[in-house]
């Protein structure tokens, strides 16, 4: 219990809202909503663990005193962006499958990328969760693969087993310094939420530009499926910005343009996550460095 206790503390010392897990499992220990008494905490309404979860060292000693309880992080209260790196589930769909850590580290190489250096703990099931500082100003939540293959995140909504915790399967156990790394800006351009429409312009302009976009959908996307191996992603990464500034000035839908060339990407055979990955981080660069056009 001392152990458990003291993992609790450590994190709430680094920042990071703590709440206990029921002992030996992932699953919170606190009362749902339907059992909620309506009192403490929840006197003015019911509190989830993600409100509950708390930095106060006397409340972590009075709940961790009471029972073995494994301890939970609230990622999105402790601005963290964690990024798990899963194993394959069973031996069925092992077979010859990569893990979250090879899938991780190859989408690091599309990117141009090394695989960051961060905090990262080992997961009872041999996996990894890799701690990030989440930007300020951007409200993240959780995906799960999205990013590729076995590799989830989480963040607000989320929580994920602390250092120091045990289950049947194994002990989460920190492998490298406490400091978590800033989330590295290529990532945040893929994960962070797409910007919200824009209007189109108005009038005759508004027809002849649009026209223009839809004939560059169409070269663009035929271009992507037509590419040979070895420059597949690169074409569609193009393709991706040069579209994006009709996205931002409101010429195309956004999910017109996603949808077009994740099919583009797909015949030309990239496979869907990397059309997912690569377009979004492309459309995210090109619509903020292509401001809106405004009207004469």
């Amino acid at each position: 219990m001392n152990t458990l206790l003291n993992a609790a503390l450590d994190a709430a010392a680094r920042g990071w809202p703590v709440f206990p897990l029921r002992p030996g499992t992932k699953r919170p220990a606190l009362h749902g909503e339907q059992q909620c008494p309506r009192t403490g905490p929840c006197s003015t309404g019911h509190q989830k663990w993600e409100q509950r979860a708390t930095l106060d060292p006397d409340l972590i000693r009075a709940a961790w005193t009471c029972a073995p309880y494994n301890v939970g992080l609230a990622t999105g209260p402790a601005g963290l962006l964690v990024v798990d790196l899963d194993q394959p589930k069973n031996e069925k769909s092992s077979s010859g499958a990569p893990c979250g850590a090879t899938t991780f580290r190859a989408l690091c190489e599309r990117a141009g990328h090394p695989v960051p250096t961060t905090y990262r703990t080992r997961t009872a099931s041999g996996g990894q969760h890799l701690y990030f500082s989440a930007p300020a100003g951007v409200r993240l939540t959780n995906t799960a693969s999205s990013l590729a293959p076995l590799v989830d995140t989480r963040a607000w909504g989320g929580y994920v087993v602390a250092a120091g915790s045990t289950t049947p399967t194994g002990t989460y156990e920190a492998l490298s310094t406490p400091q978590a790394a800033p989330l590295p800006a290529w990532l945040l351009s893929i994960l962070k939420p797409a910007p919200k429409p824009v209007r189109r312009p108005s009038g005759a302009i508004a027809g002849q530009s649009c026209r223009y976009a839809d004939v560059a959908l169409s070269s663009e996307t035929r271009t992507v499926a037509t590419t040979t191996e070895g420059g597949r992603d690169a074409a569609l990464l193009r393709a991706a910005r040069a579209l994006g500034r009709f996205v931002a000035w409101g010429d195309l839908p956004r999910h017109v343009v996603e949808q077009a060339l994740q099919e583009a990407g797909e015949s030309a055979g990239l496979k869907p996550y990397e059309c997912r990955s690569t377009i979004r981080s492309a459309l995210n660069w090109s619509i903020a460095n292509n401001p809106r056009r405004t009207a004469a």
